[in-house]
């Protein structure tokens, strides 16, 4: 689970490596949610489905939420949402 090969000797860099460790963890799990969500919007758009409209929304809401958190910067966030309404549009037009 150690992330970090150097073990620091001073207590409270002891307790921020931690406490680094932990939010990374948390925010592996969000980045990974927002590529899921996008691939499955994507998906469900190339397929033609009726839940497309659904699965855009659940992804843009999950983008929206890692930008709100600090996850992602709030321009990534509105550069995924552009790249993902441009693929959608794509697919709807094909």
């Amino acid at each position: 689970m150690e992330h970090l090969s150097a073990v620091a000797n001073i207590k409270s860099q002891i307790k921020r490596n931690r406490q680094n460790e932990k939010r990374r963890a948390a925010n592996k799990i969000v980045r990974s949610e927002l590529r899921t969500r996008t691939k499955s919007a994507v998906a469900t758009a190339e397929a033609g489905s009726e839940d497309a409209a659904e699965a855009q929304r659940q992804a843009m809401k999950k983008i929206d939420k890692a930008a709100t958190k600090g996850v992602i910067h709030k321009n990534a966030a509105a550069r995924r949402k552009s790249r993902l309404a441009k693929r959608l549009a794509a697919a709807d037009a094909s």
